[in-house]
Parts: C-alpha cells; structure tokens; sequence
C-alpha cells in the first residue's frame, strides 16, 4: 500500500520533478509576451495566443505537441501546409484600401525601397553563416509583415518559426520606437518641414479598383511564381472588397475567419517555442538581426525619400519613405507624428499611407521574388 502510494504522489508531482531551468526561463518569456500583448497592448491579438502557447509546450510531460497532442494537430494542419498564413492574407486583402496608392501611383517606388534591408539582411546573415533558407527567413522579418516571416518560415526554416515569428510581430509593435530616431538622423530641419498639403483627391473608377488586383496578380505571379500563393491570397482578398458581390465572403475573410486562424496560428507558433529549441544563441542573433532589417529598411526608405525630394525640386517631404514598410497603418501615422513635430500645417498621413500600401505590395513581392530565386537556384523545389 505504502509502494502504490509513493508511486501515486511520485505520479502528481512527475511535472515538478522535470520542471528544469530551460522550461523556467521559456515560461517566464511567454508570460513577458502576455503581458506585453495585454498591459502594453503591443499586437495583442498574435502576443496573447503565442504567449499563452509557449505556457502550454514548456508544461513538462504535458506533450502538447507530440504526435497526439491537440497542438500538434493544428501545426501540422495550418503551419505547415501554409494554410494558416495564407488564409490571414486573404483577410488582409479585404481590409486594405488600396486607393491612395491608385491616386499617387509613383509614390510605390517608396514601398519597394523600404523592402532594401529585407536583401542588405539576407547578405548579412549569410556572412554570418547562416543556411540559404535559414538566411532568407531571417530577412523577411525585415518586411515588418507578420503573415509573410511565418509563410516564409513556416515553408523552409520551421525550425525557426517561433524565433522569426516572435521578432516579426515584437518589431512591428515597436514601430512607434523603432522609426523616429532612425528618420530624425537622416532628414534636416529644413526636409522634414517640407508641406506636402492635403492628398489630391482623384477619382479612381470602380473598374480601375476591380483590375488592379487581377493585374498585379498575373504580373507579379508571373514575374515571381513562387510567391504566388502570398499575392494571390491577399489580391483576392481585395478583389472581393472592391467588387461589391461578395459581402458575406469579404466580410467572413476580415473578421471570423481571420479571428479564428490568427487565435490557431499563434497558438501553433508558440507551440514551436519549446525549451531546448528556442533557448539558442541563434535566436537571440534571429532577433539582432530582424531590428537590423527593420532599421535598414527604414533607412533606405527614408534616403530615397529624399532623392526624390531632390528631383522634385523639394515638393516631397523625406519623411515619408519611412512608410514604405508593411506595417499597414502604422508607419504612417509615426510619420504623420513627425511631422507635425515640425510643422503643425503638415499632413503628411495620405501621402504616408500611400506609400504604406505600396510597402505592404512590396513586402510581398520581396518575399515572392527571394523564394523564386531559390527555386532558380535549386535550393528548394518547383
């Protein structure tokens, strides 16, 4: 009688006994994440479930994510057949207005400049000894997009998902902290009180809108067939909101059905952020890394803001090629902000959010073009 209960108390307190430091610190980090995602409000509805993931897999023979666990259901079901990335994308599209960047169409190029430290990284991380692929997910946290780090990871460094996917979805957060120096140092005084005046109002045809996303489509497919399954969801998406036909559809995508697959997606991700595979040297050189893209990507945004500012005669205000990053509003109302630091008649938030939307297309297109380039190469398969 004494042996069985020995072996039961042994039985109840089995958790405990294999609690060990690694399992410590990782729960520790995802209650860091949860309360970042709930007290701070930094990108609360990715920071709570993959907060609240990585408390589930670090539970000590609890094996969520063992070949029965419930977790490891839905990770193989939505993460690595990519689904759950793709579906978000969908989402995305619905809910984008792609308007300001149809009425100032040039202001695009500020968007594809923005994804420059998505290549500047990827050179980097190679000198630094990272795996081609490994290399390549890296680097796209540099596109301050969420969805696009975890497809790119998701497909070929899920080894790395939790890492990439905790740095993508922390830096875009911190945005607001992350740009403003970074914009101060490389514009004078005189650049950021340039006055750009109100966004001209043109009148963009409802057919201009449905076609958009079906060019942008073929074209960047196309020119990028790799990536796409990340163009093809997110133009569809906005093909469904500018059509008019589709409202049940349109309005499942950007708000039940993104609802239900971001609470699984992050969930799933954090379920990746076990102990022994998340507490490495390389992830705290994954993060280093991320803030290098998004700083560089910022910077070269911002130096190309301000050659055409040159070749206009000064009519563009530097500042705004700090939008042309993916984080859709975001940057453009840190630029907004600063701007009206140094000129209170300054509106620079349409002007911004142009280039925004171009950055969320550039992003995109980054991803797609860095993933063709590896089929090309016969790093990774048709």
């Amino acid at each position: 009688m004494e042996t069985a209960l020995v072996s039961g108390l042994q039985g109840l307190f089995a958790g405990i006994m294999h609690l060990s430091p690694g399992h410590a610190i990782m729960l520790g980090i995802a209650c860091l994440l949860l309360y970042l995602g709930i007290k701070k409000g930094y990108e609360p509805l990715l920071l709570v479930p993959i907060g609240f993931g990585a408390i589930l897999v670090n539970i000590p023979l609890a094996d969520l994510m063992g070949k029965e666990g419930f977790l490891r259901f839905f990770y193989d079901a939505g993460v690595l057949t990519e689904v759950f990335p793709l579906l978000i994308f969908v989402g995305i599209g619905a809910m984008t207005d792609f308007q300001p960047l149809l009425e100032n169409p040039k202001i695009i190029l500020l968007g594809a400049a923005g994804q420059f430290g998505i290549f500047l990284t990827l050179l980097l991380a190679l000198a630094l000894g990272f795996d081609k692929l490994d290399a390549v997910a890296v680097a796209v946290i540099g596109a301050c997009d969420g969805p696009t780090a975890i497809y790119v990871s998701s497909k070929f460094a899920p080894h790395m998902l939790g890492a990439v996917s905790v740095a993508a979805y922390s830096y875009m957060a911190l945005v607001p902290l992350i740009q403003p120096p970074i914009m101060r140092a490389l514009t004078t005084d005189k650049e950021r009180q340039i006055v750009m005046g109100a966004a001209k109002r043109q009148l963009i045809s409802k057919t201009t809108k449905i076609v958009f996303p079906i060019v942008v489509t073929i074209f960047a497919s196309i020119l990028a067939p790799k990536g796409a399954p990340l163009i093809g969801t997110i133009m569809l998406g906005n093909l469904m909101r500018e059509s008019g036909v589709v409202d049940r559809l349109k309005s499942a995508s950007e708000n039940e059905i993104t609802n239900i697959v971001t609470l699984l997606l992050g969930l799933c991700i954090g379920a990746t952020m076990e102990a022994d595979k998340f507490l490495r040297g390389q992830t705290l050189l994954v993060l280093g890394l991320g803030f290098v893209a998004i700083c560089l990507d910022t910077a070269v945004g911002v130096l190309f803001g301000k050659l055409m500012c040159l070749l206009t005669g000064g009519k563009i205000n530097p500042l705004i090629g700090a939008a042309g990053i993916s984080a859709f509003p975001m940057s453009a109302r840190v630029v907004q902000a600063e701007g009206q630091k140094y000129n209170k008649k300054n509106y620079l938030l349409m002007h911004a959010m142009s280039a925004n939307a171009g950055g969320q297309i550039g992003s995109v297109i980054a991803a797609s073009v860095m993933l063709s380039v590896l089929q090309g190469m016969g790093i990774v398969g048709g």
